[in-house]
């Protein structure tokens, strides 16, 4: 659902996202590319396609944060050798 809102609100899912700064720079990037997207209409996906992907790059460092926090309080898995 937050995939969604980044491709029509691409500020305020960064905000639901936990990023501010970013959300910010998102703002100040729509500006610029809606009125340079009438002569290159390609420019009118940029903010959309930066928000999508700061999304999913926070999720995949969430995923990996859980993955080596289990590691560290359990141990490695016993097939995992060095």
């Amino acid at each position: 659902m937050i995939y969604i809102l980044a491709i029509f609100v691409p500020p305020l899912a960064l905000l639901l996202n936990g990023q501010p700064f970013a959300a910010i720079f998102n703002l100040a990037m729509i500006v610029p590319c809606i009125i340079l997207g009438f002569f290159f209409p390609l420019l009118w996906l940029v903010p959309s396609a930066h928000a999508v992907i700061a999304i999913y790059m926070r999720r995949e460092d969430r995923r990996h944060r859980e993955i080596v926090d289990a590691i560290e309080k359990h141990g490695p898995p016993p097939e995992w050798r060095r």
